[in-house]
């Protein structure tokens, strides 16, 4: 598919950035990323070759949430077809199996600061500022940002969050926990770049039955996500990856991993 909105670049072995293609309105949500974005995740998800993505925006801002000039006037019956495209695009990315990174510079509100949330991490930039402005246009977030942003900071500071619709910069977004670090402008992509690379390296299968045990985890109770961690722990070790682990830690040479 070739995309208008956004673009796919391979940063190296595995690794795959998402970008947001419309700077000139703040890459603003149309439906056209909507559906753009929504092919790319589901691609994505099915590439066994896939070890990391990186989310980011071209120019100088991350998201700013959903295109206000397109919904002007929208009937209700558009807005809730379009709203099922963000709805899917959303849950796409949040089932990539693998790690996805966001790296935010500029504004990251409403659409864009719920696909940061559905990012596994994220990174911002200094000057950097994040907000869920639903509230103010007489709605409220609907692509799992009330849950995800829930989860990230508890329940008191997201109601606060929500209901006062503030902007948050990225030192407090450090603070509450929504991004993992703050770094220079003319850092972010190499931070993040060396990140990804560094997960790109390690045993591909552990990385993704890691992350499926963290989010699987979350909504059972500890007996039955320890039995998750276990079932998926006793498939990994009797894999060709975790051969080759140990003899290479022990012949002291870099493991060539295979997913297999």
């Amino acid at each position: 598919m070739d995309y208008e909105t956004i673009k796919l670049e391979d940063l190296g072995p595995g690794i795959v950035a998402v970008v947001f293609n419309r700077p000139e309105v703040a890459n603003a949500l149309s439906s056209t990323m909507g559906r753009e974005l929504l092919d790319a995740w589901t691609k994505l998800g099915a590439r066994v070759d896939l070890r990391c993505v990186i989310l980011r925006g071209e120019g100088k801002n991350f998201q700013a949430g959903a295109d206000l000039k397109e919904r002007n006037g929208m009937t209700d019956e558009a807005w809730a077809a379009q709203h099922k495209i963000f709805e899917d695009m959303a849950r796409a990315q949040l089932a990539v199996p693998v790690p996805v990174i966001a790296a935010v510079q500029g504004a990251a509100m409403g659409g864009g600061c719920e696909m940061t949330l559905a990012c596994d991490f994220a990174y911002a930039a200094e000057g950097a500022r994040f907000g869920l402005p639903e509230a103010g246009l007489g709605i409220m977030p609907g692509l799992g940002g009330t849950q995800l942003l829930t989860r990230a900071v508890g329940p008191r500071r997201a109601i606060e969050i929500m209901t006062t619709a503030a902007p948050i910069p990225a030192d407090k977004a450090l603070d509450y926990g929504i991004v993992n670090g703050v770094v220079p402008v003319d850092a972010l992509l190499d931070t993040v770049l060396a990140v990804a690379a560094q997960i790109a390296s390690r045993a591909p299968l552990s990385v993704r039955a890691l992350k499926r045990v963290v989010h699987g985890g979350q909504d059972l109770d500890l007996k039955a996500a320890m039995d998750l961690e276990l079932s998926l722990y006793n498939r990994l070790f009797t894999t060709a990856d975790r051969r080759e682990g140990v003899a290479s830690f022990n012949e002291k040479r870099t493991p060539a991993f295979k997913a297999e």
